[in-house]
């Protein structure tokens, strides 16, 4: 069996997020979700399209921290040209935020009450449109119940599956949450009434411990396979994509050699 960081094993899982997604713009918020788009493709869904993260469609897929070489480029994506695509429901991003709540509404604004928060971030972006015109995913690297809440988030940014924040009852035609990928599990929304479901458990964790770090009851099934590890070629295609190691540092501070900890 081929040895793999943590790190590795994420970009795995969420290289699964686009796998059967077609021609569509692929965009992973942080090191691990971008390099989890260039490996689905250079693996599953080579009809994917990447950008440099600046302003142009790529092939092969450009390491993070760098901008493509012109010669390489597919296209240019500009905002006009990115915006219609998103707009059109041709996207599936994988985004960071900080806290999710169990309908799957998202919050990268502020933590705490509105009128006196003990932390302001980020505003709320292009989450809300994002949210309403294209697939989602998620990327969290600490599973753990302050960014898995109980009740709702402290400011929604990103619809959700909440009836009770539908605007005139109906769901946005667009809404569409895919799978959520941590250090301790792959989740998704298969559950009743989209109920957010254990959907793989990485090795050496059980539902019990990503239960215990989740501020809402998770739906779990009969059977929990154990997320998939890193193939050989796999591994070998991140070491390309990834070039300057910037994955090795994705969980700094975390002890070397456990498959838990990158």
């Amino acid at each position: 069996m081929s040895d793999y960081s943590l790190a590795e094993l994420l970009i795995t899982a969420a290289a699964q997020a686009w796998t059967n997604d077609g021609e569509v713009m692929a965009t992973g918020i942080g090191v691990l979700p971008r390099l989890g788009a260039s490996l689905a493709k250079a693996t599953t869904n080579p009809a994917l399209m990447l950008t440099d993260g600046e302003c142009l469609y790529t092939d092969p897929p450009t390491p993070p921290g760098r901008v493509a070489d012109r010669a390489q480029a597919e296209g240019w994506a500009p905002y006009d040209r990115t915006f219609s695509t998103l707009w059109g429901g041709r996207r599936h991003a994988m985004v960071g935020p900080v806290q999710i709540d169990r309908f799957g509404q998202a919050n990268i604004n502020l933590i705490g009450p509105k009128a006196a928060p003990k932390v302001a971030m980020l505003g709320v972006r292009g989450f809300p449109g994002n949210s309403i015109h294209h697939p989602n995913s998620f990327f969290f690297p600490a599973h753990n119940s302050r960014a898995f809440v109980a009740g709702e988030v402290d400011y929604v940014c990103m619809a959700g599956y909440n009836p009770a924040r539908y605007l005139d009852g109906r769901k946005p035609a667009g809404l569409d949450l895919r799978i959520i990928v941590t250090n301790l599990a792959v989740l998704d929304f298969q559950g009743p009434f989209h109920a957010i479901r254990v959907r793989s458990l990485h090795p050496g964790v059980g539902f019990d411990e990503v239960q215990d770090n989740t501020g809402f009851g998770l739906v779990r099934p009969d059977h929990i396979p154990t997320t998939a590890a890193p193939t050989a070629e796999q591994l070998a295609l991140i070491a390309a994509l990834d070039p300057q190691g910037a994955r090795k540092t994705a969980f700094k501070g975390d002890p070397p050699g456990d498959r838990r900890q990158a």
